[in-house]
């Protein structure tokens, strides 16, 4: 069971505060990928993946994933339902040559599960 943030200032804010990393597998890769998660005012929560990944023309906007988070505060990831709201190639500045994917949770575990 999962419940839905209230406020998307209150869900963009606890994205970004309470997790650092996530990992998923896509079908058709024999690994797994991970990713840190990054964080600007203009975009919540967003992972860098290098312009030249296979792994990109694996993504699509609107796209719904299960990813595993990890956090600060669990002693253990969880896999939440997200989806890939934003992909775009940045050109210039600080993360040139990568496309930033954004990602928006679209429900967070309730309380009473693990």
């Amino acid at each position: 069971m999962c419940t839905k943030p209230k406020r998307i200032n209150d869900a963009g804010k606890i994205q970004s505060e309470k997790f650092y990393s996530v990992e998923f597998m896509l079908e058709g890769f024999p690994y797994l990928f991970q990713f840190k998660i990054w964080s600007t005012p203009e975009m919540p929560m967003f992972i860098l993946v290098k312009e030249s990944s296979d792994i990109i023309s694996w993504l699509r906007e609107g796209d719904v994933i299960k990813l595993k988070y990890y956090s600060y505060a669990l002693n253990y990831p969880a896999e939440l339902e997200t989806e890939i709201e934003s992909i775009s190639l940045k050109d210039h500045g600080r993360f040139r040559g990568h496309y930033a994917v954004g990602l928006k949770i679209l429900c967070f575990p309730s309380k009473n599960t693990r």
